[in-house]
């Protein structure tokens, strides 16, 4: 361990990767650290959940990153990962909540759908009149119903390797797919398939996915009126002059909405930090103590004008007190 300080020690700023939802968050924090202490600005990378759980889970010392942020809960898999790397003392921070909003251009129509339909429009096979799984045959939203616009399906998304995406998978596609009742007919018949068609997402061009950068997500729906994207609730909030959300299961995103749990498409927020790294890195103490602060994360916290749906009290007294005490949570 004398060794990985020493090493780690050699870096005078702290490394943050992970969540582009969370990354807007973390940034405004970095950037009031950095003016309001003696200690250098951290630097962000966006590396999208799956990849900053990764790379934080190398090991310790200085070519590791310190702390990853993250629009989903860690994995056990990923857990036993950094535990395998001798990353075993992790801290779990929540910071608050968010929604997925499923949006388009300000000016398009707006799009009032449910998670069945979203997921017909978007799951890679479905079952056909017989029950064979074939490729999706949809190729404009109003063939799967009517009422929803006669555009051709065009939806912007995340990889695989960000949070959102695992979100989006199991709060649309997931409960979507149990409402159709052609697929929710699989489960009986074969559970990895039934799973298997309910998570897998088109690869024939209706669905493209468009990095990390949620920014040109929402730069290409204004240059394609009928086009979707999916993104955070904070990227809606920051762009509410150029993007629409959708309703989804008759109830739109807004911060009252993701915040009582009415709006169906919402997750929990985090970062997780090295425990090992906190007494050797400059300013991680005082990193920590910052975005767990009232004046970030509560109710009138400065990162609810960014779009985040506060913790309560008690979640956040709990919160609080992890990173006072340092005490690692998995």
């Amino acid at each position: 361990m004398a060794g990985t300080h020493a090493q780690a020690a050699s870096r005078d700023y702290i490394s943050i990767v992970g969540s582009s939802t969370v990354y807007p968050f973390a940034t405004v924090v970095a950037e009031r650290f950095g003016r309001s202490t003696e200690f250098s600005v951290p630097k962000i990378e966006s590396t999208g959940s799956g990849g900053g759980l990764k790379l934080f889970c190398e090991g310790l010392g200085e070519n590791t990153p310190d702390i990853t942020n993250a629009s989903r809960a860690i994995k056990s898999s990923e857990i036993e990962l950094c535990a395998s790397n001798g990353v075993d003392e992790i801290i779990e921070v929540k910071i608050g909540y968010d929604g997925i909003a499923f949006a388009n251009a300000k000016d398009a129509e707006h799009l009032e759908i449910s998670r069945a339909q979203l997921f017909m429009a978007l799951a890679k096979d479905l079952p056909d009149a017989s029950g064979e799984l074939k490729p999706n045959p949809y190729n404009k939203w109003s063939d799967i119903d009517p009422s929803l616009p006669d555009y051709e399906i065009e939806v912007l998304g995340p990889p695989p390797t960000s949070g959102t995406r695992d979100a989006f998978v199991e709060l649309v596609m997931e409960e979507g797919c149990a409402e159709v009742p052609a697929v929710a007919a699989l489960e009986d018949q074969d559970e990895d398939v039934f799973e298997a068609v309910c998570k897998s997402m088109r690869e024939d061009g209706r669905f493209i996915e468009a990095g990390e950068n949620d920014n040109l997500i929402v730069q290409k729906l204004v240059a394609s009126p009928e086009a979707f994207g999916i993104f955070g609730f904070g990227f809606l909030e920051e762009n509410s002059d150029k993007v629409q959300p959708a309703h989804i299961g008759g109830v739109i995103p807004t911060f009252e909405t993701i915040g009582d749990g009415s709006y169906p498409v919402s997750r929990s927020l985090f970062f997780y930090v090295k425990k090992a790294h906190v007494d050797v890195i400059p300013g991680m103490a005082e990193y920590l103590a910052e975005f767990t602060s009232q004046d970030a994360i509560g109710e009138f916290g400065y990162l609810t004008d960014r779009g985040l749906i506060p913790l309560d009290q008690r979640e956040w007294t709990k919160v609080r007190n992890a990173v006072v005490n340092l005490e690692p949570n998995l």
